[in-house]
């Protein structure tokens, strides 16, 4: 990887690592609703230009399902994950809250596999045991603290998952790719949001909200941003939320999909120890556990294939007498994946032969007057 690829990584990583503790800074400024509406307007305003030039380059032209497909999207992220997201970062540590978030990929295999029927490996599944302990070792239910915000992130942690998959099932169908999708998706949610807002204002509304849930009653579009806020509104909207996803998906074009996972990989282990240093949330020994556990489970997706090889090797080495049936079943493989490749290819080229006949026959048929 060069050092243009390491940086497509490094940036996002630390980005989307300090995202819970700049998101907390602020939520003592900020209606926490209000801030995830400036958040998202401005930071899907930044991707605007690139998503503008994607558009016209690859002559996208978006249908009214696929606008609908779009501000859908954008609700689950927003109005719902984030919105849950940003309430869960003030009532529990930043640090625990970064972790859920970091298990959203996860929870997006799941869905997956369970709604569009999405293979599920024996690697995947060990991941997600791995990451599931590793929640319950840091959530540590038998002492738990900051109930309700763990469970609002967790919540939030799912839903974000199911935004993961809404983008890519609807990015493809409409002809969006992840960067284009998720701008868009940002725009329409912070609309769905200030919708919300402005409904919040009605007398009857208002006053109908009981008081101990009051920072959904006259919720404030603007309010508290000065120059001295404004550094750090900049900071979430443009860095952690525009410049921050506009590398991830960037580093996925660049440098693969594999590696720009590693972000996500890393997010668990850098956010506990940045919430340390910036806003000395000490590192329990469970939360260092569970963090560890998650690390396994990430480590297990990103590289799940080379560790099972791996594994085998091992196998192989301390158990000699099995090393015949190896082979043997190696060769099995072998051959049924050659013969299964030998028949698609087959196919493929009658196919290809038939279509090229049918072509030339008639171009040659006589025109009929």
């Amino acid at each position: 990887m060069n050092l243009k690829g390491f940086l497509y990584i490094l940036i996002p990583t630390f980005l989307f690592s300090s995202m819970e503790i700049a998101l907390k800074i602020a939520g003592g400024q900020f209606n926490p609703i209000e801030l995830n509406f400036i958040r998202f307007l401005i930071g899907g305003l930044a991707l605007l230009p690139f998503t503008i030039l994607y558009l016209k380059k690859n002559n996208v032209k978006i249908s009214k399902s696929g606008w609908g497909r779009i501000a859908l999207t954008g609700f689950v992220i927003v109005v719902v994950s984030m919105t849950l997201y940003q309430i869960s970062i003030g009532m529990a540590k930043a640090s625990v809250i970064a972790i859920m978030l970091s298990a959203n990929p996860i929870f997006g295999l799941i869905i997956g596999f369970v709604f569009l029927k999405e293979k599920l490996s024996r690697t995947n599944v060990l991941a997600l045991v791995l990451t599931l302990v590793g929640l319950l070792i840091i959530i540590n239910p038998f002492h738990l603290s900051g109930a309700m915000g763990i469970m609002l992130g967790l919540l939030s942690s799912i839903i974000f998952g199911v935004y993961g998959v809404m983008s890519r099932v609807y990015g493809g169908k409409i002809g969006l790719n992840g960067l284009s999708m998720t701008c868009l998706a940002f725009l329409f949610g912070s609309g769905e949001l200030g919708i919300l807002m402005a409904i919040s204002h009605i007398p009857a509304v208002a006053s109908a909200i009981p008081s101990n849930f009051s920072q959904f009653s006259n919720i404030p579009y603007f309010q508290g941003i000065s120059l001295q806020t404004l550094p750090l509104i900049l900071y979430i909207s443009v860095l952690v939320t525009g410049v921050a996803f506009g590398l991830y998906f960037l580093s996925m074009e660049k440098v693969g999909i594999l590696q720009a996972s590693l972000i996500f990989l890393v997010k668990p282990a850098l956010a506990p120890v940045l919430s340390l240093l910036i806003l000395g949330e000490a590192m329990t020994a469970n939360t260092i556990f569970g963090i560890v556990v998650i690390l396994l489970g990430s480590l297990v997706t990103l590289m799940g294939e080379k560790i099972a090889y791996r594994v085998m090797a091992i196998f192989r080495r301390n158990n000699p007498e099995a090393h015949q049936e190896v082979d043997e079943l190696e060769i099995v493989k072998d051959k049924i994946e050659n013969s299964e490749l030998a028949k698609r290819r087959k196919a493929t080229e009658e196919a290809v032969r038939d279509t090229l006949e049918a072509k030339k026959e008639s171009q040659e048929l006589p025109s009929e007057d």
